[in-house]
């Protein structure tokens, strides 16, 4: 009996010890559990919620960066289309689905990234203006791209790859430079 009173004998020191380490235990349970539920939620809001996600307010440098990640993740498998082709929302439905991109999906794409290329192309992109407009997902249903060419008469479904015919510094991301045939059309 008297080993066992031993046992359950704490003095001070002994106690605050054991009481420190309930503490620590405890923290560590919540951090942990806190931890979990964070990385297993999903974003509550969209690419157009995000314009005031604290220091990433699109400002010049944002804005770059973002158009250095547009043009890199983008021109990988296709050309970049300039921003202002097509409506801000095309951009949003994109960037925010890109598991869903023409029918392939976008590899290694991250929450920043997406938030980056967004400042830049709602930046330079323009909103529907009718109210109850489709989103144009291809180029050919773009009012804003036949706004762009209003004198061009245009024989096979446009891509992105024919953009190059008369656009040659595409590969730059130059589609202001227009080859001699257009630079002085009527």
């Amino acid at each position: 009996m008297l080993k066992f009173r031993k046992f359950f004998h704490f003095n001070r020191s002994n106690l605050l010890y054991l009481v420190i380490a309930l503490a620590i235990l405890l923290w560590c349970i919540s951090v942990g559990s806190a931890f979990t539920q964070a990385i297993a939620a999903k974003p509550s809001h969209t690419l157009a919620q995000s314009q005031s996600i604290g220091p990433l307010r699109p400002n010049r440098s944002t804005v770059e960066a973002g158009k250095e990640l547009y043009l890199s993740t983008c021109s990988g498998c296709h050309i970049a289309i300039p921003p202002e082709v097509l409506p801000t929302e095309t951009w949003q439905e994109l960037l925010e689905n890109p598991q869903k991109h023409y029918g392939t999906s976008v590899p290694n794409i991250v929450r920043l990234s997406q938030v980056l290329m967004w400042d830049y192309l709602k930046s330079n992109s323009r909103p529907i203006l009718l109210k109850d407009a489709p989103v144009p997902y291809y180029i050919e249903q773009s009012q804003y791209f036949k706004i762009l060419h209003p004198r061009v008469e245009f024989t096979e479904p446009i891509t992105t790859k024919n953009c190059i015919v008369c656009h040659p510094g595409v590969k730059d991301f130059n589609y202001r430079t227009l080859t001699a045939e257009w630079e002085n059309a009527p």
